[in-house]
């Protein structure tokens, strides 16, 4: 007899997570699944590099060692199942090893890995076609400079390897939401049909996918889980089969469970709301309410589905041009000017030596100095600090560029202004620039497989239509507020959460109470996330915000583009990846009604 209620625990959020998760998830005695989130696109590159050194590699070992061989016998012995997409660019190898291991422990677990991602060795093929970069309509760079190349897949064939007997399933990439809603549509049965269910199952996975992010972590409130982050629990998803999903921990762990803090996961690293495109479906969250039931239980849903598209996203990394920098510190009278005077100073050696070498001048520089409020642009108080923590960083077409610099930077120790110290030892090294190139796929093109216990199974991903955001009914932005007459800052009327995609960011805020809401969406434009974040957007950039309504989650989701340096490893800032711009923005000022702001007081 099915269950009702299907227990899904999240037990990472990226290669190189607590490895105690699992256990801790094992514990609670009553999960059903335990899925594991460990692939971004540089993690792409670095298994890519990884298994050009050795055909056995390419994958996320850890997960063979850490989280799966200490606790095979008790998987086996709960009747937990497992997925994951930890098999990187070589699934296969994931999966051989996973099975050597549970042949040592003298277990039956049935392994299966999905394939059909992987594009690398079609990249000759790719550069000939008719191919443009889906955001900035750029041309692929030269096949030979790429690292990896791979379509995100989705949920079905998960579903499928579980139908047919599975314990564990690994795969290749797929969309990191997938893992969960692989095992509701293999639990309730769920069809390419069933949109509006597929959409919640997304969003459930959407919820947990970056583990304790959901529990506490990252969170705007963060003096209310401070004091127990070392012990803090892993989410767990209760999906029931009409799609709507309770997310809990396990219970004596660290964190929360809040409307608060499911939320800002939920707003996490999406752009439009209402078109979440994901290989099974395409979802809109603008609708999803949050229920607090009780302590460390919220009840997500309202979520709805399109079509699955006909087109799978394919994200590409490639080396380009080299980095480097070290940071510094300085502490006295001035310690910002003398800071800066220095790198300027570096640079400029740098340069000269440059210009005898016949090399190229960098392609880009930063300076950013810690302590004296370089992150918030035009909006930094002026006043003198006596500490700072110093970045410089730079790019350049040859390593032997960024290797200038870092010598000249550590040759003029002797010659700085007075205030420098430092912990770390060693002088730095150049590493590659790995950018993104993203781009889409016919569905139809891209035949993917399962294989287990030796046979290769087939799986028809084809169907698929084609999607107009253009189409999408918005939910209308109110006027404005008649009674707006005290300043507040935003922190106080909501929470807030940043992340990146690529060269893009995106900011979530979400009102504490749904009566502050319409004084948020009245003062908080995309003209004043714009000029808050001016010294981070290029120049070049025509429309960097747009600015997306959630009504039944009391919430602004914002999209910022062209704003992180290019996002990840090509960039050389502090924050290549935003996770910092909800902070800038929580201290915007908000006009509120008079018994607003006392109530606040």
């Amino acid at each position: 007899m099915t269950k009702t209620t299907l227990r899904i625990g999240g037990a990472s959020g990226f290669w190189g997570d607590a490895s105690g998760a699992t256990a801790q998830l094992l514990a609670d005695g009553d999960i059903d699944f335990i899925v594991y989130d460990y692939l971004a696109e540089i993690t792409m590159s670095i298994m890519a590099r990884a298994r050009l050194k050795d055909p056995g590699q390419g994958y996320a070992r850890d997960f063979v060692s850490a989280a799966m061989a200490p606790n095979l016998a008790r998987i086996a012995a709960q009747g937990v199942r497992i997925v994951s997409n930890a098999g990187g660019v070589n699934p296969e190898a994931c999966a051989a090893a996973l099975r050597a291991e549970i042949e040592k422990q003298s277990l039956d677990l049935k392994v299966a890995c999905v394939l059909g991602d992987d594009l690398f060795s079609q990249k000759e093929q790719l550069a000939k076609a008719d191919i443009a970069e889906m955001f900035s309509g750029g041309e692929m760079p030269d096949p030979e400079r790429f690292l990896s190349i791979n379509a995100y897949l989705g949920a079905f064939p998960i579903a499928e390897a579980l139908n047919r007997g599975a314990d564990i399933v690994v795969t290749g990439r797929c969309v990191d939401s997938a893992v969960t809603l692989g095992a509701c549509i293999h639990h309730f049965d769920w069809t390419r049909q069933d949109h509006d269910l597929l959409a919640m199952g997304s969003l459930a996975g959407h919820v947990i996918e970056c583990g304790p992010q959901a529990t506490g972590g990252n969170f705007t409130d963060w003096r209310e889980v401070a004091a127990d982050i070392d012990t803090v629990g892993y989410p767990i998803a209760e999906v029931s089969a009409d799609g709507s999903f309770i997310c809990t921990k396990p219970d004596n762990t660290g964190g929360q469970v809040s409307i608060g803090t499911v939320s800002e996961q939920m707003l996490y690293e999406i752009g439009d709301p209402q078109a979440y495109i994901l290989p099974d479906v395409v979802c809109d969250f603008s609708q999803v309410t949050l229920e607090q039931l009780g302590e460390d239980r919220v009840r997500l849903q309202g979520a709805t589905g399109l079509p699955a598209p006909d087109t799978y996203k394919v994200c590409a990394t490639y080396a380009d041009q080299f980095r480097g920098g070290t940071v510094m510190t300085f502490y006295g009278r001035d310690a910002a000017d003398r800071a800066r005077a220095l790198c300027e100073a570096a640079l400029r050696a740098a340069r000269k030596l440059l210009n005898a070498y016949g090399l190229p001048d960098y392609s880009e520089t930063s300076i950013e100095v810690i302590g004296a409020e370089s992150h918030y642009g035009a909006f930094a108080a002026r006043t003198p600090v006596r500490e700072v923590a110093v970045k410089l960083a730079v790019k350049h077409a040859d390593a032997a560029g960024v290797g200038i610099l870092l010598k000249e930077m550590i040759g003029l120790g002797l010659a700085t202004p007075p205030g420098l110290c430092g912990f770390q030892g060693g002088r730095p090294k150049p590493s590659p620039v790995v950018r993104l190139y993203s781009f889409l796929h016919s569905r139809a093109d891209l035949p993917v497989t399962i294989e287990m216990d030796g046979e290769i199974i087939s799986c028809d991903e084809s169907a698929g239509e084609h999607f107009d955001a253009a189409a999408i009914q918005r939910p209308g932005f109110k006027s404005g507020v008649t009674d707006a007459s005290v300043e507040v800052d935003l922190i106080d009327l909501a929470w807030a959460r940043s992340g990146d995609k690529g060269d893009k960011a995106n900011i979530g805020v979400i009102a504490r109470k749904p009566e502050y809401f319409p004084y948020i969406e009245a003062s908080l434009s995309a003209d004043v996330v714009q000029q808050r974040l001016a010294h981070f957007i290029d120049e070049n950039c025509a429309e960097p915000v747009e600015r997306y309504l959630l009504p039944g989650s009391n919430a602004i989701n914002f999209l910022i583009h062209d704003v992180l340096g290019g996002g990840g490893v090509a960039s050389i800032r502090s924050d290549p990846q935003a996770k910092g711009y909800s902070q800038l923005i929580l201290e915007c000022p908000v006009k509120v009604s008079k018994a607003i702001a006392e109530s606040l007081s």
